[in-house]
């Protein structure tokens, strides 16, 4: 019976991602020009694998027994804190897409016009989206009692440590020492104590 609350909160967290908070930043990059593209094939097959394993697999397991043999046991109190870290890691992006707004992109771009943000949540983090993507990858094997759950984590983490540092360069090439100053005074995702 847990289980089942815990596949709900799950798709509903999902759902409310998809269509309120990647959606509408999704169409608005459609719309967008990029002006300097860092994007490579490695970039997009990461790209892709994390789709797989943050999306898909989880909803295969939701609604299909295929992966049911890789089903584990948590106590309950276990789900209801990866319910809390959700909660937390889908008001992180909620907020990090909206501060962004059309200076958001799901590639390592600049866009026409793009401006570095460093209000909001940004004044803490330069990276929200990534610190809520973090949050998530520790909620999901919280919330979906099967193995695939820690796919998430596994290849997360890669695409942290390949991708931050090359969108970090580009920003530096682009917004130069208004960029390098803000590098000093936030944290990567996590808030700086002292600035």
């Amino acid at each position: 019976m847990a289980g089942n609350t815990f596949k709900i909160i799950f798709l509903v967290g999902l759902t409310a991602y998809l269509f309120g908070i990647y959606g509408p930043s999704a169409q608005r990059y459609k719309r967008s020009k990029v002006t300097a593209s860092r994007t490579r094939v490695f970039d997009a097959t990461l790209d892709i694998s994390m789709f797989l394993v943050w999306q898909v697999l989880p909803l295969i397991y939701v609604f299909a027994p295929w992966l049911d043999a890789a089903n584990y046991v948590r106590p309950v109190w276990a789900g209801w804190i990866g319910a809390a870290i959700f909660a937390a890691a889908l008001f992180l992006l909620w907020r990090a897409y909206a501060d962004l707004g059309r200076n958001w992109s799901p590639k390592i771009d600049v866009l026409a016009g793009q401006k570095l943000v460093t209000d909001g949540i940004y004044r803490w983090i330069r990276h929200p989206i990534y610190a809520g993507i973090w949050l998530w990858s520790i909620a999901q094997p919280l919330l979906i009692h099967n193995w695939i759950a820690l796919g998430m984590l596994v290849l997360f983490l890669p695409l942290y440590l390949i991708r931050v540092p090359r969108e970090e360069r580009m920003m530096l090439e682009h917004f130069g020492e208004e960029y390098r100053l803000y590098m000093n005074r936030t944290g990567r995702v996590i808030p700086r104590l002292s600035r």
